[in-house]
């Protein structure tokens, strides 16, 4: 567990499960944004695009992490 601490993964991922997904309930933010571009996104203001983006940011930073240790391992 400790090394896990110390992985590039471990921020990543905290910050992805916590502000990636607030507010928990009915259900994560960002599914619901996503479900609403995905209908059209009718409706959708200059803020829920913005809201998507702030949601969706630690998302693409865990991605992006993922990544580049996927690479880096695969290059040893």
């Amino acid at each position: 567990m400790n090394s896990f601490l110390k992985s590039p993964l471990f921020t990543p991922l905290i910050v992805s499960l916590t502000l990636g997904l607030a507010p928990f309930t009915p259900e994560p933010h960002v599914f619901g944004k996503i479900r609403w571009l995905m209908g059209g996104g009718v409706g959708m203001a200059a803020m829920d695009v913005f809201d998507l983006v702030l949601h969706g940011a630690p998302w693409i930073w865990l991605l992006y992490t993922l990544g580049t240790s996927f690479r880096a391992s695969a290059k040893k």
